[in-house]
């Protein structure tokens, strides 16, 4: 089953991308990186067949460049610099640094490694293109559209009689049914509800005139892990420290829970809380987490209301109505909703991920704030890594 080609344009990909690296154009290209591919999901096999269709996928996306209009497109983005999209202008995805496998049992194996600034450009080009071959040569395409629609439907229609009332950004480019199908959806959520604010689909924001969405991923905050000259405890310290000055709070919402949000705490002090305009959540339990992210707030005197909370862990719907209406007088509430706008269907969809595992040859690591999400394939490293964080937590505590 050949496939016509899922990324026609660079743009199509997260705006935290662009966002990670311009800071790491301005500040780190020397720094080096490996990405590995996880699927999370128990019992997956990736057929022969897939496997070739990848491959040539990933042959595609590399002949791929940034045409002018896109270009421009960056450019009108308030905080993008010109001197990192004249850096666009030259760059693509270099075909050299993805390596591919696939093991006897069926097991998908993708490792990218190379320059940071541009492996970690390759992330969600390979998560869109498993995550459509793995779905359109696994199941009927048109019976996994049918229910797809169906529940879309049924979202749009809950936004109309009021069942949902809270506003929210698509967050589904990485593990989306299909390129198509989430251009279906983001146009769709758009024109008929009142409650899509925007994608982190730059493609798509650019052809539906939305607000690009995307603040920083883990990977940003685990890349201050390979440079020796930063304590590990303190690495959320250094991040922080230089996406203010690139962006001057400008795009100013940060990632909690790289290495625990209780460590994050402590370097999100009373500089950094007035800096930043909110936080995000991604692991852990969510009314826990805003309870502690607001009492945060009012240690250091701030109006709750004027900040805001982001949640963006696995959410769906109902869920995310349950947090709205939980937190909606108590602070600005704000939702990305990734899987379950793009790819609700019939069937599973696939957990998969592709994660920052080295830096400069050192072992890096994500613990988050739910322990069977942590990812690291160096476990001495974990060990040590864990050792470092609850060492500075007892510290400070005690003083």
């Amino acid at each position: 089953m050949k496939l016509d080609p899922i990324v026609v344009s660079l743009l199509d990909t997260d705006l935290y991308k662009f966002n990670m690296d311009q800071v790491i154009f301005h500040k780190h290209t020397d720094l080096c990186g490996q990405y590995y591919f996880k699927c999370r999901n128990e019992g997956i096999v990736f057929t022969k067949e897939m496997f070739d269709e990848i491959n040539e996928q990933i042959d595609h996306l590399c002949t791929l460049r940034f045409r002018k209009d896109e270009l421009e497109y960056l450019n009108s983005i308030r905080f993008i610099k010109r001197d990192y999209v004249e850096f666009l202008r030259l760059w693509h995805p270099l075909r050299d640094y993805v390596s591919t496998n696939l093991t006897k049992d069926g097991q998908l194996e993708i490792v990218v490694d190379g320059p940071l600034f541009s492996a970690m450009q390759f992330e969600i080009y390979l998560l869109e293109i498993v995550n459509e071959v793995y779905f359109r040569m696994q199941y009927d395409y048109d019976t996994l559209i049918a229910s797809a629609d169906q529940r879309l439907n049924d979202k749009i229609k809950a936004f109309r009689d009021g069942t949902y009332t809270f506003y929210f950004a698509e967050f589904g480019c990485r593990r989306r049914l299909s390129r198509e199908w989430e251009d279906i959806v983001v146009r769709r959520l758009a024109a008929e509800t009142d409650h899509c604010v925007g994608t982190s689909n730059v493609y798509l924001a650019k052809k539906y005139n939305l607000i690009p969405v995307g603040t920083f991923a883990h990977e940003f905050v685990q890349m201050y892990q390979g440079i020796d000259e930063i304590p590990l405890a303190y690495t959320n310290h250094y991040a922080l420290d230089d996406w203010y000055s690139e962006y001057k709070g400008d795009n100013g919402t940060a990632l909690t829970d790289t290495i625990t949000t209780d460590l994050f705490l402590l370097d999100f002090n009373r500089a950094m809380v007035n800096n930043f305009t909110g936080v995000r959540h991604d692991s852990g339990d969510p009314y826990e987490w805003g309870n502690k992210i607001l009492a945060h707030y009012e240690k250091y005197g701030v109006d709750t209301k004027t900040k805001q909370l982001l949640f963006s862990d696995s959410l769906d719907f109902d869920r995310a109505q349950k947090l709205y209406d939980y937190f909606c007088d108590k602070t600005k509430v704000a939702f990305g909703i990734g899987t379950f706008c793009s790819n609700d269907t019939c069937v599973p969809p696939l957990n998969i991920v592709i994660k920052l595992q080295t830096v400069n040859g050192k072992a890096v690591a994500k613990l988050s704030d739910t322990p069977d999400k942590a990812m690291c394939n160096d476990s001495v490293y974990l060990d040590y890594l864990k050792r470092s964080i609850a060492f500075r937590l007892n510290r400070e505590k005690e003083s």
